[in-house]
């Protein structure tokens, strides 16, 4: 650690990224808050990320029964926490709370849970917001995470990968089904981007994952446009009870 770091930290001293008491070092939890989030581990859905019960048998991946009855269009997914507790808390911290420092944390908790799908040469890209959404929150709050955890990696980063040309109303209490039919066709390739998804295995990065509507949009916009292969990464997922 650099004189200049030491002396901010003397000045402005880390504090917890969810509750702002003083912690070691910036970007962590403090214990309490730690034991409150909820993050994903043991047996989990290799394709969308969520937590299944017992352990795992022998080396094949396990899928849940929703992911088997309707195969999703990426190939693997993960998701660090659930979107529960602690773990709702930051997620609404980072999207209407401007904790924008929540990003940089959130990244190695991302890498932690991604380990296992990444691959080289990934090109790394976030779900996109429709621009009348962004202008009113000022930031895509995927976009920071996808920056933070693709420097985490060390893989290439494209922030306008895709662009969201149909606005489409707030997905909290509509169905399942009505979320698919409302994002059907709503995302896209970016036109001037599209030379960099040919033949590209790509990794997309949202704040939360749900229905896995959001990401069978943007998947299938990647397929489209050329992509060889595409991996999903949300920092949350709502998980149905086990």
């Amino acid at each position: 650690m650099g004189m200049m770091q030491r002396l901010l930290q003397v000045v402005y001293p880390p504090q917890c990224v969810s509750c702002g008491v003083p912690v070691e070092e910036s970007g962590a939890l403090c214990a309490p808050c730690w034991i409150e989030t909820p993050f994903i581990s043991g047996h989990i859905c290799d394709s969308c990320g969520t937590p299944l019960p017992g352990s795992a048998e022998g080396d094949s991946p396990s899928i849940c029964d929703s992911c088997q009855q309707d195969a999703p269009p990426w190939k693997r997914g993960r998701a660090a926490m659930l979107y529960r507790d602690n773990g709702r808390r930051l997620v609404l911290a980072l999207k209407n709370g401007d904790r924008l420092e929540t990003a940089p944390a959130a990244a190695k908790w991302l890498a932690r849970a991604a380990r296992p799908i990444l691959a080289d040469g990934m090109l790394v890209a976030p779900i996109p917001l429709h621009r009348t959404r962004l202008l009113r929150r000022r930031f895509n709050q995927s976009a920071l995470l996808s920056a933070a955890f693709a420097a985490e990696v060390g893989l290439a980063h494209c922030p306008d990968l895709l662009v969201r040309d149909k606005a489409t109303p707030k997905l909290d209490g509509k169905s399942r089904d009505a979320r698919f039919d409302l994002l059907r066709g709503a995302i896209k390739a970016h036109p001037a981007r599209k030379t960099r998804l040919s033949g590209r295995r790509v990794l997309l990065v949202d704040d939360v994952m749900t229905s896995g509507a959001t990401f069978t949009a943007a998947s299938m916009a990647c397929l489209a446009a050329g992509a060889t292969e595409v991996c999903v990464l949300a920092l949350a997922r709502v998980a149905r009870d086990t």
